[in-house]
């Protein structure tokens, strides 16, 4: 049973403090059935899609990034835009009912395509944390960056989901053999991957870790990290990674099959819910499945926990809650 309960947070460097309702997870213990995911919301536009998510009666919402646009160097302006987001009628009602955990990208960690050099990154990373009501005595507090992991389930049902951080370590991609992770947090995803418990792995990444072919910003544009990544799941044999991506402003749904690889490694990108790219032309992306979705939607993912074979359906659903992208993925039970 989830406990409701409102909590005062602030971050000290504000003068001012506000109040969330959105519910870090409680319940650690039931296996993971549903989860609802997506990205690119835009405080100050209409959310029609939080009573249609709430339809799907998700155990878990995860944030993909762009949670708020920001988009400031005055921490309090950021602030009041997490206020607003929080104030929203459809997401005060969705954030009563349902866990919600998620990390961020550009527009919420402060600045469109902002790096480590992001000045107010301290303050931002205590502004994102409260707004999904993260303890204070989590992890995730006590070092840089937003990065973390929870494991839900028994063992045999178990999912971890780990929540990377693309933007507080980050070089700039034209610096020579630029960085992404930065070296704690690296250190700590090989520690947390190689030592999982879980049957299923969710990387949730702010940008697109698979599709490397479109000009934007992605994993592609850091090579280094990417092909470190790709063959750490690799050569480790981590079970039952799925990853999850924001960012894009369309949705879409990207497999790496490799012929040495365990399993293919499934990218399902939702970016839209306030608003997306309604006037895109196209681009290449040889990972893709399906056909790309330019309006607005959110990601799903449902577990069948099946003894011989656990299968995952991937899917993008629509602002009517239509089924517009779908990919199903099974892995193998131990």
């Amino acid at each position: 049973m989830r406990i409701i309960r409102p909590i005062v947070l602030f971050s000290a460097a504000l003068a001012s403090c506000y109040i969330s309702l959105a519910f870090h997870p409680t319940d650690f213990e039931s296996p993971l059935k549903v989860i609802a995911f997506g990205s690119c919301n835009r405080e100050s536009l209409p959310q029609p899609l939080w009573p249609v998510i709430a339809e799907n009666q998700p155990d878990l919402w995860i944030w993909g990034g762009d949670n708020i646009y920001g988009d400031s160097k005055d921490a309090a302006v950021i602030a009041a835009k997490y206020q607003q987001q929080l104030d929203q009628p459809n997401y005060a009602a969705f954030r009563k009912q349902f866990a919600i955990l998620g990390t961020w990208d550009d527009h919420d960690y402060g600045w469109n395509d902002a790096y480590a050099t992001y000045p107010l990154k301290t303050v931002t990373h205590n502004l994102a944390l409260d707004f999904m009501d993260v303890p204070v005595d989590d992890p995730r507090r006590q070092h840089e960056g937003i990065y973390g992991s929870y494991d839900f389930g028994p063992d045999g049902q178990r999912v971890k989901v780990i929540l990377l951080d693309n933007r507080f370590f980050s070089d700039h991609p034209e610096a020579e053999n630029p960085q992404l992770l930065g070296d704690s947090q690296r250190a700590w995803l090989a520690e947390t991957l190689r030592h999982s418990s879980a049957q299923i792995n969710i990387l949730v990444s702010g940008t697109q870790i698979i599709s490397e072919e479109h000009k934007y910003e992605k994993w592609a544009n850091f090579p280094t990290d990417r092909d470190w990544l790709l063959n750490f799941i690799r050569e480790e044999a981590i079970p039952g990674v799925i990853c999850i991506s924001g960012d894009r402003h369309i949705h879409e749904i990207s497999i790496l099959q490799e012929t040495n690889a365990p399993y293919p490694l499934v990218d399902i990108t939702s970016s839209g819910l306030t608003h997306s790219w309604e006037n895109f032309k196209g681009e290449p992306n040889k990972h893709r499945v399906g056909e790309v979705y330019t309006q607005l939607g959110f990601g799903t993912l449902t577990i069948d926990w099946a003894v011989e074979s656990i299968t995952v359906t991937a899917e993008i659903r629509d602002r009517s809650n239509q089924v517009v992208i779908a990919t199903q993925v099974a892995l193998p039970a131990k």
